[in-house]
């Protein structure tokens, strides 16, 4: 069910970035790499089991901000994709703030979310941070590696396309789990989420691949 479950998340993703290219241009996905960075702050919280590994969820829509900075670099500019993590930082900066005030007002009698939520944002607080400085470093990174080989291969768009995404976010994710897992989960099983969230994000960015050219047979 997971498998299958993932597979349609993986095209529900990607089409949705897609899409909001062709209504809104880059304004469209600089704003969507601010939703899924959110999404991705909430998501990554849920643990399920694929092949009798265990992996958190939020890889799609973590590796559908790839697939936006990669539009955004190959359709637009690198500047272009540089000010769409600058300000996914700023909303995931706004997201952590307002979430922890939330926790602070006393809840009323007749509440009955206020224990889930501060159960979802007291664990999201330390995997937002881990997050969001990874997300930084893993997406720059990204645009850098894509635009330098669009330099030196420019008729190679798939090669940059996965070199950048699957080297990036290959990175990015080992030391995201260590940083927002450790104390609250084994080594073991660190190491078990990692390497199983490494594969599947493997998949995941060589499934983003058409949309990329997809979108890049649309207009501006």
């Amino acid at each position: 069910m997971n498998i299958a479950l993932g597979f349609v998340n993986i095209v529900v993703t990607f089409s949705l970035v897609v899409l909001i290219e062709k209504l809104f241009k880059k304004d469209g996905l600089v704003v969507w790499v601010s939703i899924a960075t959110i999404l991705a702050n909430l998501t990554v919280c849920k643990m399920i089991d694929v092949f009798n590994f265990t992996t958190s969820l939020g890889n799609v829509i973590f590796a559908s901000t790839f697939l936006a900075t990669d539009i955004l670099s190959e359709k637009y500019s690198k500047d272009d994709a540089k000010k769409a993590v600058y300000l996914s930082i700023f909303s995931g900066i706004t997201f952590i703030i307002i979430t922890q005030l939330t926790l602070l007002f006393i809840p009323s009698s007749e509440d009955v979310v206020q224990s889930a939520m501060k159960t979802l944002f007291s664990i999201n607080l330390r995997t937002s941070i881990a997050s969001m400085g990874m997300f930084f470093i893993a997406n720059m990174l990204d645009i850098y590696i894509y635009n330098k080989l669009k330099e030196k291969l420019p008729g190679k768009l798939w090669l940059r396309n996965n070199v950048a995404t699957i080297t990036c976010n290959c990175i990015e994710n080992y030391f995201f789990n260590t940083l927002a897992f450790i104390g609250i989960f084994s080594i073991p099983t660190i190491i078990s989420i990692a390497t199983t969230t490494t594969i599947i994000e493997i998949v995941i960015a060589l499934c983003d691949t058409p949309f990329l050219y997809l979108s890049k047979i649309t207009s501006k």
